[in-house]
């Protein structure tokens, strides 16, 4: 199995969003927050789910 390389990333805020190819082939998107302590970070089916998610996050460590 080849290692997950994410493409296409964005970052919003403290938040990236990545497309990349889960292990059975499939395209998915995730965003995370790359805040210290936040630890949010979520899978979508769609790019505009993810990035709706990065401009709706409120980091809760803040």
């Amino acid at each position: 199995m080849s290692p997950i390389r994410p493409r296409n990333v964005l970052r919003i805020g403290p938040v990236q969003v990545a497309t990349y190819y889960d292990g059975r082939g499939r395209e998915r998107h995730t965003a995370a927050c790359t805040a210290p302590r936040c630890g949010f970070s979520a899978d979508y089916d769609s790019r505009p789910a993810a990035e709706l998610a990065a401009r709706t996050h409120r980091c809760a460590v803040r």
